[in-house]
């Protein structure tokens, strides 16, 4: 094919390929390198301005002063904390009207993992799970609800004939890769039903049970609970709610809840709308009393109100006084660990590369509790970026982004393309990534220019940007249609016709599809679709 090219553009097509081939001589082993930030590791006992390499979705190295050159993008973390992708053990993300969709709230707060809590029973898990879990970006895990309806409303819960264990069981086993535990939530009644009934089900399923005790009643004591029905592993969300007793006449911590915890029962903050109060949880911190994990009960009420997002929690406890360090450790590796899941919560090399990206800011900033009450504090955690295995969900500063000025070099390449000056158009592309490295032009962008240049009658010479469209995007075969144009008007009827039946078999625009299948149909009977009324046609914008 290249002797068929003008001289001019045989010489600039052998310098992309003699330089593609010297790229692929020294590839870099990393995808993406975050360079200069504090990684904070809770469970390797790392905190040190270190370097976080990626390859393939994965943690691949963790190291000071990694050779940028190893890595296909860098990004600029200097003065910004690195941890392990945020694990909210406490969400509302199953469907219904005041719950979030995950991927439009999570990557914002540099969450990469939420637990819906008790938001579906057995009987409509199938349903989240196809609708809501394996359609988003963001990992969704849960825990069932003991209630077979679900988290459905007042009555729903408070119904002891649907709160049967062996079918939450079931349920558990049968969906085991995304559900970690049971949950029992918002009784009112003065039994113990629901919590017998949830610790029955983990038992037999072998999970732990997250329990919101509902109302306060006397004839069931909370001490109770924590000290003789939870189970090692079981854990009490809202641990900072008015309800729980804390303190004595005196304001010292009741020693009940130091044996609870002896006895291996864990406590969540569970944030919420009305489940956190700056007067329990400052004192208690200051007795040494700390959550196990720190969690949002995030709905569209608590998101909205005091809670905010997981950062702004988080905050509140680095303002109480919780170290930096240990306020991590309670958004990563302790929620992980709770719910069985160790391959979540760190940076261990070959973990997933869910990666938070934190700011943290000083100045003077208020935080608000569930009841309305404000703390004073100079810091601040921001997400400034979130990877969700390995791939950017949320870049709050364009961090991974390139400049503009690259960027602009692609739009010439098109204009120039289409007005029939290929060479050009090529040249503009190369130019991108000389002025910012972060630029990758994407192989729709290859696509496009081949289109173009085909369409300007320029095939032969904009085959070299067709060919990278292809290559650079294996096995996304909607970006051929563009080679199979340039191929048929360079007379290769058998390479448009592969190109265009690949194309119709992946794409889902069904205009398009249909375009490509009759082209084919006409390439293949001897025809030549491509008139010149048709391609006027397809100049058009």
């Amino acid at each position: 094919m290249l002797a068929t090219l003008p001289r001019s553009v045989a010489c600039a097509f052998a310098i992309l390929v003699t330089t593609a081939t010297a790229a692929a001589a020294a590839e870099p082993q990393y995808d993406l390198l975050i360079r200069g930030g504090r990684a904070i590791d809770p469970r390797h006992g790392v905190d040190d301005l270190l370097d976080v390499a990626i390859a393939g979705g994965a943690i691949a190295r963790v190291a000071a002063a990694i050779p940028e050159a190893e890595a296909r993008l860098v990004i600029d973390a200097t003065g910004l904390i690195v941890t392990p992708g945020l694990v909210d053990l406490h969400a509302h993300v199953a469907l219904g009207s005041d719950n979030v969709p995950p991927d439009a709230f999570a990557p914002r707060s540099c969450v990469t993992t939420l637990v819906d809590a008790g938001g579906e029973g057995w009987r409509g898990f199938p349903q989240f799970e196809a609708e809501v879990i394996d359609v988003s970006t963001t990992r969704v895990l849960a825990f069932l609800n003991i209630v077979g309806a679900g988290m459905k409303g007042f009555q729903v819960e408070q119904n002891h004939a649907d709160m049967d264990p062996r079918a939450a069981a079931r349920a558990v086993e049968a969906h085991r890769e995304v559900v970690v535990g049971i949950k029992t939530a918002h009784y009112e009644g003065p039994d113990w039903t629901p919590v017998d009934r949830a610790v029955e089900a983990g038992r037999l399923a072998g999970v732990p049970v997250m329990v919101d005790f509902g109302r306060f009643v006397p004839e069931r004591p909370f001490p109770e609970l924590v000290l003789e029905h939870l189970r090692p592993g079981d854990l009490y969300t809202h641990t900072y709610n008015d309800g729980v007793p804390m303190f004595d006449e005196e304001g010292k911590l009741l020693p009940y809840l130091l044996e609870a915890r002896r006895r291996g029962v864990l406590f969540d903050v569970g944030h919420g709308g009305g489940s956190f109060a700056f007067r329990k949880a400052i004192p208690a911190l200051r007795q040494g009393f700390a959550p196990d994990a720190i969690s949002t009960d995030l709905h569209t009420g608590s998101m909205n109100a005091g809670m905010k997002d997981l950062p702004n929690v988080l905050s509140k406890f680095l303002n109480m006084g919780l170290a930096l360090p240990e306020v991590v450790l309670r958004a990563t590796w302790n929620p992980a660990r709770i719910v069985g899941r160790e391959d979540l919560g760190h940076l261990g090399p070959g973990a997933m590369a869910d990666v938070a990206v934190l700011a943290l800011r000083r100045g003077s900033f208020g935080f608000v509790d569930s009841e309305g009450a404000r703390l004073e504090g100079d810091r601040k955690l921001e997400c400034a970026l979130t990877l969700r295995a390995g791939k950017v969900a949320w870049d709050l500063d364009g961090l991974a982004a390139p400049r503009w000025e690259a960027m602009a070099q692609v739009g010439e390449g098109i204009a120039l393309a289409r007005a029939g000056r290929v060479e050009e158009a090529l040249a503009a592309f190369a130019r991108g990534p000389e002025i910012d490295p972060k630029l990758t032009v994407a192989g729709w962008w290859w696509r496009r220019l081949c289109w173009e240049g085909a369409l300007a009658g320029h095939a032969a010479e904009a085959m070299p940007a067709c060919e990278q469209a292809v290559g650079s995007a294996p096995g996304q075969d909607w970006l051929r249609d563009g080679r199979g144009l340039a191929r048929a008007l360079t007379g290769d009827r058998a390479g448009a016709i592969e190109d265009f039946t690949a194309f119709a078999g992946a794409t889902s625009d069904l205009a398009a599809r249909d375009r490509a299948r009759r082209w084919s149909e006409q390439l293949a009977a001897g025809e030549d679709p491509f008139t010149g009324e048709l391609l006027d046609a397809l100049r058009s914008p």
